[in-house]
Formats: C-alpha cells, structure tokens, sequence
C-alpha cells in the first residue's frame, strides 16, 4: 500500500492504494454518487483503494471531485513508473443495459484525455459535468492518455458507470504483468 495526503483550502483528503490488489475499497468522498463510481473501478481495476476527503460541499462537489481525482491520480503514477514489464495498453467496452463505453489506454507517461461522453443534467445530487474534471484530473497526474468515447446510451447513470467500469478494465489490462515485453517502449523508457 502507498498513501498521499492532500490538503488545501478546499479539501483534506487522504487516499492509500494497492496496484496490485484485489478490488478492495473502503471510500467515503462526501459525494454519493463518486463514492459508488469508485467502488466499482476499484472492484473492476482490481486495485485495493482507501479514501478519506473531507470537501467544502457545502458549496458544491466540484472541489472534492477534482481533488480525488488529482491524488488518486498521481498515487497511480508513483505505483507505474518507470514502467516495466506491463502490458502497457488497454481496452475495454462495458455495457449497461442501453450504454456502452469505451475507454482505449496508454501508459504512456504523456497525459491526454479524450472524453466524448455527452451527459448533462444530474444523477442524483451529482453534477454530471463533475464526471469530465473527475477523469481529466485522474489522467493528467496519472500521466496516461485515455480515449473514453460512448457508443450509445441514454440514462446518465449507466454512461457514468460505464465510462468508471471501461476505465477500470482497460487500466487492469494495461497493468498487468508479461515478463516478456520488459520495458514496453523503442525508446526504452516510459
């Protein structure tokens, strides 16, 4: 398990994970709706994570949201790079009833996010643009480049889920191990 504590102004929050776990979580964001979406990557990235935020959702959830993102984030790039001996790509599609989202990955220690999943509205309490900045904060200091992109769907719920559960999947296939491909690079770095 690594840990990283983050406090600002804004928030306090405190996230330990185990790369190579077995979809454990104990998480508690202020939020309802994160809490359930991370609940569900950790069980489907197979990646143990424990998380404690204390925001000021008072105002809004936005500060909680990006901040988790932001350290979960850079937890997962200190427990990737260098990278080596991991398959380095992933991909996945989820479905969910109408839904289906993809997420295609690179760990690529280059940070880019294309995310084309068109949501508006509320799910719940939950500001649904809050999903973007969530996945935008994550790939930036996870230092991966992410292509979620939604095939169909209508119900706002099932696309999140869906874009949380494809990232998931895609991450636990690009981590996994394969001894063979040592660093997975011509450049011979990451």
């Amino acid at each position: 398990m690594i840990s990283k504590t983050r406090k600002t102004k804004e928030t306090n929050i405190t996230i330990s994970l185990n790369i190579m776990g077995n979809g454990k979580s104990n998480i508690a964001t202020g939020v309802g709706f994160l809490d359930h979406m991370l609940e569900s990557f950790s069980k489907h990235s197979l990646i143990d994570i424990n998380i404690a935020c204390e925001g000021d959702t008072h105002i809004d959830d936005h500060h909680s949201v990006e901040d988790v993102g932001i350290v979960l984030g850079s937890l997962i790039a200190e427990a990737l790079y260098p990278i080596e001996n991991m398959e380095r790509f992933g991909s996945a599609s989820i479905v969910m009833d109408e839904a289906c989202v993809s997420c295609d990955l690179d760990l690529s220690n280059r940070p880019f996010l294309v995310y084309e999943v068109d949501v508006a509205g509320k799910v719940g309490h939950f500001d649904t643009e809050l999903a973007e900045e969530f996945f935008r904060a994550f790939v930036l200091n996870a230092r991966i480049s992410a292509h979620i992109i939604a095939l169909r769907g209508k119900n706002r719920h099932h696309l999140i889920e869906a874009a949380f559960k494809s990232l998931a999947v895609a991450l636990r296939r690009a981590i996994a191990k394969n001894e063979r491909v040592g660093i997975p690079s011509t450049k011979e770095v990451l």
